[in-house]
């Protein structure tokens, strides 16, 4: 049965929802129709051709990814929130993300948290282009773990692995850090060290004023 009434917004959810499980070829006006219960023709009608519809997809996610908003008591907690919230995001929709991408659009994409983790940097006391390097490190570090992270998911699997190849013997100076690195890695742990020890560089906050907050 066709349906009688359709909106943007469904045609997009519905596309981006493709998008995200098979990635661009998968989705075509005949597919998207038949997700939604209604004729190619109203398809066409609410956002156009596919390119069309993928151009639309691409400004979405772009306006998704500028949502990012940070939440903490100070400067680096709330850098710490935006660094997982990207991870977050970015490893949501890697797809919709490459077509973003292919389209020169990466950098308005990363603009607002560039904003956001720019505001924290000031509050914390850094100006010009120290300021301008801790942006740059951080996103750096969140957008380089985010590339070896899939690298290693998407790898074949290794033979030997590398739990074979660390044992006590392999370090017997250090047993403790043989054993734990033939343990799996946890990325989220990783991460967040990762990004802690750059905002460790942060300069520590001014004292408060006396009489502050009386």
């Amino acid at each position: 049965m066709t349906r009688s009434t359709l909106t943007r917004d469904e045609v997009l959810d519905a596309a981006a929802s493709l998008v995200k499980q098979h990635g661009p070829a998968a989705l075509t006006m005949r597919k998207l129709a038949a997700e939604l219960g209604t004729a190619v023709t109203s398809i066409y009608w609410h956002v156009g051709n596919r390119e069309q519809l993928l151009d639309a997809l691409v400004e979405r996610t772009v306006q998704e990814m500028g949502a990012i908003r940070p939440a903490g008591k100070g400067p680096a907690e709330r850098i710490l929130s935006v660094a997982r919230i990207l991870r977050r995001e970015l490893r949501a929709r890697p797809h919709l993300i490459a077509m973003v991408h292919e389209r020169g659009l990466t950098e308005r994409m990363f603009l607002p948290a560039q904003q956001a983790l720019v505001h924290e940097v000031h509050v914390a006391g850094l100006r010009g282009a120290r300021a301008a390097d801790m942006v740059r490190a951080i996103q750096f570090q969140i957008v380089g773990f985010l590339l070896v992270e899939r690298n290693r998911e998407r790898s074949p699997a290794q033979s030997p692995a590398e739990s074979d190849l660390w044992d006590p013997a392999t370090a017997p100076h250090d047993p403790a850090l043989a054993r734990a690195l033939a343990r799996p890695a946890d990325p989220e742990r990783l991460f967040l060290l990762s990004v802690r020890s750059l905002v460790a560089a942060l300069p520590a906050p001014p004292p408060a004023a006396p009489g502050a907050g009386r």
